[in-house]
């Protein structure tokens, strides 16, 4: 299916590893052109010269600590004129109240919450200016099946299903579309840190982790592709009417009683 994104400008954030990484490839197969943020520029500059390799796109890597006000201002500024935003970076650890102290807790939601919310902000305003423009927040499935272990992901993220349902349910009448993915476990090197912790708080052993993931379905985590593609969808005019929802891809695990 032709997405109809080719000459898109993307701006992909956390796009050096993971799901970034993978959207990054998605926008490009698709003939989009793309502008990456993350910390490691070397990983990111590697990404940009691979892929305006293969598929003949613009590629401009964004070294960004999001959570730097200047930095953030910056990228909004170089990048700010994009079609589409793609809010993906993000690094809550896992945890009970306990076990994450204060300095954790505002550190991890500086990137993956006020993050989202104030780079939103400055991308928003000038998508409003032209009338266009789709933002795409990559938040998680723990923000609707709350878990104790992971208490501050859980918080974070269904903070920003409501921030994505709220912003998104007024947004069209602005011409820009808002809208959310709830990924469950995805095979990333972030969900083995975080089965780990699980692990540890559920056996004492940190080395038992692939124990946890017996019980997902097909007995594996989503694939970082899977995710990128519904990106690619969702951010595509074949989704044109969609906006203020928060669609969850997690093998039907929030859909149990």
């Amino acid at each position: 299916m032709d997405l109809n994104l080719r000459g898109k400008r993307v701006l992909i954030t956390g796009a050096s590893k993971g799901i970034g990484a993978a959207a990054a490839e998605v926008f490009a197969e698709e003939g989009a052109h793309l502008a990456l943020a993350a910390r490691n520029a070397d990983a990111l500059e590697a990404i940009c010269d691979d892929l305006a390799a293969k598929h003949g796109i613009e590629a401009t890597a964004h070294p960004t600590d999001l959570r730097d006000p200047a930095q953030l201002a910056a990228l909004a500024e170089s990048a700010g004129d994009c079609d589409i935003l793609i809010n993906n970076a993000g690094d809550i650890p896992g945890g009970s109240l306990t076990a994450v102290d204060e300095a954790t807790w505002r550190h991890a939601w500086e990137l993956k919450v006020f993050g989202f919310i104030n780079l939103t902000r400055l991308i928003y305003a000038k998508m409003e200016a032209r009338g266009a423009g789709v933002i795409v927040n990559d938040i998680g499935a723990a923000g609707e099946r709350f878990d104790a272990s992971y208490i501050t992901g859980s918080a974070g993220n269904a903070a920003l299903m409501a921030f994505t349902r709220a912003l998104g349910g007024r947004s069209l009448y602005h011409g820009v579309r808002v809208v959310g993915i709830n990924p469950g476990p995805v095979q990333t090197d972030r969900i083995v840190s975080l089965m780990k912790r699980r692990a540890l708080d559920a056996y004492g052993d940190e080395s038992r982790w692939e124990e946890q993931m017996t019980a997902l379905p097909q007995g594996r985590a989503a694939r970082p592709r899977e995710v990128a593609d519904l990106m690619a969808f969702l951010a595509s005019d074949r989704s044109g009417y969609t906006s203020g929802v928060v669609v969850t891809l997690d093998g039907g695990m929030c859909a149990r009683p």
